[in-house]
């Protein structure tokens, strides 16, 4: 307790100094926009998001210092906290809301109205900061030396390195660039194919590689381990699995196929097999996944949640010092109430009181944990797809006991998930941001507004890009997957009318038990075999040259860090800027204009492909091994 109390933030309680300004809020939205659509597009294709603190705390301070000559941190941190909000919310919503989307195109309900995606995820941002707010005493300062909340402490050490921040925002900017040139070459004019392909005719397997800059620069931040992972559970569906299903049920038909599983091979290769049955026991393994990471976090979460509780009691909240001071209670009080109200009465969601009341619940619950978990082990490593696992679970027990089944209640399910889900994601977020704060000596009360008008202008942003990415592709088509909502979708089918191939499911729940008692992680595993080798292949690139640039021994470990550092943002801006182009080519495609076409069906064939993989790698060493932090010799 004396550890925090001798605490001195680097900007002092006593010092006044521009905070939420115009810029900062105008910036901060961009920023929000920008990482919450492109984080959208990521997630829908590959199932995963990655955190967009870091990049928007270094864009922030490149903006804010070096472009706008103005020096003031807290001004940037108000920026990368608005900013980050983004691809928070998106997470949340992309994860679950793409399935009310899936159920109108089997002509089982309508397509959700801009106004309920955006009230649902208002809601889930809103209350995800407002159940933050009284345990950031708790959690953030009382505990200052127990919970390190690894990337707000990241983003801190950013923006603290005022004088590298022009430089490192040039970094981040040119994987944009670079990355919306790959991107538009590869799915814009299709210059090349998108996808590397080898077909072991004898053996009915596939492997190959995509050719993406945002896959590599996910492998690349996520490693060699989690990558390597999920190119193993790539390589059982396509090489292991796919074979089997051939060798032993070639001439019988099998639900939920409609032909013999040798005329599907015929018609549409190894990828047929996988969209028809493999796919279903890899939901079933990311299902028991999800579980198991909560089952396994459960004592640290009841723990979790009994302390901050105590916290929570302890805290008296009438500090008048700056530093400390947060939105007052009656305003989080009345706020909670209010969204709790809009959720139960609002037409466009169909909730009805017991449903609301599960939210609130629930939502407290997980934003309490979700809050402490990712001090301790970041923001990657949270279960928000396994809570939102377990909120679908029981939430569509009890509205199926209370007679609302049928669409109704699946919805009503989907939508009680997706608020759940935002929440866990946007207190998550709230806790790292508080947490950049308080070591930069921010005021916690401007820093939840800030989230507040992130959330905002999120939330009106990511229906259009949800209704946009639809209309242009459709969810669950070989462009956006939308591997997580398609996911949540099944469980809700499953348990509201038992309308899923149980044995293939249950196949996935046993091998990622099996792989669980063996000590790899299921998770990744098990998202591997959901998608398709290719992808995880193209991820595991960027994985190998993670592992790369750590391995080498003739480079002292200050400049290899530094080396890392740079790739970090690097890859960081080429997801965001393939998600930009993904959100533009849809844009075209909405209008009806192809620009394929420009080329007359030209294309360089998989030699083209290779060179532009080679190309996307020489950029990424470009910006890292041979960029400015250039090995001492």
């Amino acid at each position: 307790m004396d550890e925090n109390k001798e605490f001195k933030p680097y900007v002092p309680a006593d010092k006044v100094t521009p905070e939420i300004t115009v810029t900062s809020v105008i910036v901060g939205v961009i920023l929000a926009i920008i990482f919450g659509a492109a984080n959208a597009y990521l997630g829908l294709r590959v199932g995963l998001t990655v955190s967009a603190s870091i990049p928007a705390a270094v864009i922030s301070m490149g903006v804010i210092r070096v472009l706008l000559k103005k020096n003031s941190i807290l001004e940037s941190n108000i920026v990368q906290t608005i900013g980050s909000a983004g691809e928070s919310l998106a997470a949340g919503a992309i994860f679950t809301l793409p399935a009310l989307f899936l159920w109108a195109a089997e002509g089982k309900g309508e397509n959700p109205s801009m106004m309920e995606i955006t009230v649902i995820a208002l809601c889930g941002g809103v209350l995800g900061v407002l159940f933050m707010v009284p345990l950031r005493n708790a959690l953030i300062v009382k505990e200052h030396a127990t919970l390190p909340y690894p990337e707000g402490t990241a983003c801190a050490e950013v923006l603290l390195a005022g004088e590298e921040g022009g430089s490192n925002a040039s970094t981040v900017f040119k994987g944009m660039g670079f990355a919306a040139i790959f991107k538009f070459v590869v799915d814009g004019i299709k210059l090349v194919p998108s996808e590397i392909n080898y077909t072991f005719k004898s053996l009915g397997g596939q492997i190959g590689t995509q050719v993406y800059p945002a896959l590599i620069g996910v492998g690349y931040i996520v490693g060699p381990r989690i990558s390597s992972y999920m190119f193993v559970g790539g390589l059982i569906g396509w090489c292991v699995l796919i074979p089997m299903i051939l060798l032993f049920g070639s001439d019988i038909v099998m639900y939920p196929g409609t032909d013999t599983i040798a005329n599907i091979f015929a018609e549409n290769g190894p990828g047929g097999i996988w969209g028809s049955y493999v796919r279903y026991i890899g939901a079933g393994a990311i299902a028991t996944g999800g579980l198991i990471s909560l089952v396994k976090s459960f004592p640290l979460i009841c723990r979790t949640f009994v302390d901050a509780m105590k916290g929570l009691k302890n805290s008296t909240g009438h500090s008048t010092a700056r530093t400390e001071q947060d939105l007052p209670m009656n305003i989080i009080l009345i706020g909670i109430v209010a969204v709790t109200l809009i959720i139960w009465l609002f037409p466009a969601i169909p909730v009805n009181a017991v449903g609301a009341i599960i939210i609130v619940v629930f939502g407290f619950f997980f934003a309490t944990v979700s809050s402490r978990m990712v001090g301790l082990v970041g923001s990657s490593n949270n279960p928000v797809s396994g809570m939102a696992i377990a909120t679908l679970l029981i939430s569509t027990l009890i509205l199926k006991s209370m007679g609302q089944t049928g669409i109704e209640g699946m919805t009503g399910a989907i939508a009680i998930g997706s608020v759940i889900c935002v929440i866990a994601a946007l207190s998550g977020d709230t806790s790292q941001d508080l947490k950049t704060g308080y070591l930069l000596g921010a005021t916690p009360k401007k820093q939840q507004i800030g989230e507040l008008i992130g959330i905002l202008a999120s939330a009106l942003a990511i229906g259009g890009v949800l209704y946009l990415l639809h209309k242009a592709w459709g969810y669950g088509s070989e462009e956006i997957p939308a591997p997580q909502a398609t996911l949540m979708k099944m469980i809700v089918e499953g348990i509201m009318g038992g309308q899923l191939p149980w044995s293939l499911v249950f196949i996935g729940v046993f091998m990622a038990l099996a792989i669980e008692i063996v000590g790899v992680p299921v998770m990744p595993f098990a998202v591997g075999l959901y998608l398709p080798v290719q992808l995880n292949a193209c991820i595991m690139v960027g994985g190998l040259i993670n592992l790369f640039m750590n391995r080498r021994k003739n480079v002292d470990q200050k400049t290899k860090d530094a080396q890392l550092n740079d790739g970090t943002l690097y890859c960081a801006g080429m997801i965001a800027g393939e998600g930009l182009v993904g959100i533009a080519l849809a844009i075209l495609a909405v209008f009806g204009l192809n620009p394929a076409e420009l080329l007359h069906g030209f294309s360089l064939g998989t030699i083209g492909s290779i060179v532009v993989m080679a190309l996307i790698i020489l950029t990424l060493l470009m910006a890292s091994v041979w960029g400015k932090n250039r090995v001492k010799k």
